[in-house]
């Protein structure tokens, strides 16, 4: 532990008391289950939790991040060497005005549209087969089945930790792109609204059904995934790519590329996070010979991986 994440790590203790945790396992949090301990976690309650983060951020250097329910993330073996914040129930909410849904941060995607279908709201039916956080599917403007995020998000709730100050921010200064925002990456999205549209019911059910027996179809559910590897390039499909060089099946110690869809990488016993790594570096090595074309990963990697090798 170095001096800055103690200083950081007095701070919080001060203001947080034992709900500070020292050397905290991530793998847990995450949908791959593999990955080291973060130095510092804390689950946010209040904003005076977002406060005490802001100030041990803003006197001490130390890195922050922020982490939702963990489908799009890989965490260094050696884990975090700072603060990791996650929201806690207090986030986890939700409200109708209208047409209108406004969510806390961590409510889980899958429920919010099922919030939605409850008040006959369409527009969020994709959602049900994203297996996020609202938060973190607003940060990376999550999609499925041609829809996205951005197509209903009105405005966004952030706290920013280099401010120590909440701001809202509509949705047209969020600077939405495929799989990308153009947030501040201190910025710790603590809820947001969306705008939807009346429909029936039935109809928004069947929508929703769809969606999910798409996503038992295609997708190796029963095994340890981050989701969706690699973006897909502009007119392509990262998995015909994939599958195009025979990365389907290709493993490297205790991961592989799923024999069900080739953009998931699946994880076992023994698996590590420098497997997933190797195995991420090899794939678009395969591609960009074969094809001239550089695959962009989807999974956010957290912590040090500049010691893995190729």
């Amino acid at each position: 532990m170095n001096d800055a994440v103690r200083a950081a790590e007095d701070l919080l203790r001060a203001a947080c008391g034992d709900r500070l945790r020292a050397s905290f396992p991530m793998a847990p949090l995450t949908t791959f289950r593999i990955g080291g301990p973060a130095a510092l976690y804390l689950e946010v309650e209040s904003e005076a939790d977002l406060v005490a983060a802001s100030e041990a951020v803003r006197r001490t250097g130390v890195s922050v991040f922020v982490i939702g329910k963990g489908s799009n993330v890989l965490v260094s073996d050696r884990g975090f060497p700072g603060v990791v914040l996650r929201l806690g129930r207090a986030y986890r909410w939700a409200a109708r005005d209208g047409e209108r849904l406004t969510a806390g941060g961590s409510m889980p995607l899958p429920a919010l549209s099922g919030v939605a279908l409850a008040h006959d709201l369409a527009g969020l039916e994709f959602g049900v087969a994203i297996p996020g956080s609202f938060g973190g599917a607003v940060r990376m403007n999550a999609g499925a089945h041609g829809r996205e995020v951005a197509d209903v998000v009105e405005s966004v709730d952030v706290f920013e930790l280099g401010r120590g100050a909440p701001r809202r921010i509509p949705a047209r200064e969020v600077g939405f792109r495929y799989r990308h925002t153009e947030l501040p990456g201190d910025a710790v999205i603590v809820g947001a609204v969306v705008r939807l549209r009346a429909d029936r019911r039935a109809a928004i059910r069947a929508r929703m059904d769809e969606a999910r027996a798409w996503r038992r179809r295609t997708q190796p559910l029963a095994e340890p995934n981050c989701g969706s590897v690699f973006k897909n390039p502009e007119g392509d499909h990262a998995a015909r790519l994939i599958e195009a060089v025979g990365g389907k099946g290709m493993s490297v110690g205790g991961v592989a590329v799923s024999t069900k869809h080739a953009n998931f990488i699946v994880t076992s016993e023994g698996a590590r996070a420098a497997d997933v790594v190797r195995l991420i570096r090899t794939i678009q090595d395969l591609v960009a010979r074969r094809f001239d074309v550089h695959l962009e990963p989807e999974v956010h990697l957290v912590g040090d991986f500049d010691l893995v090798p190729r």
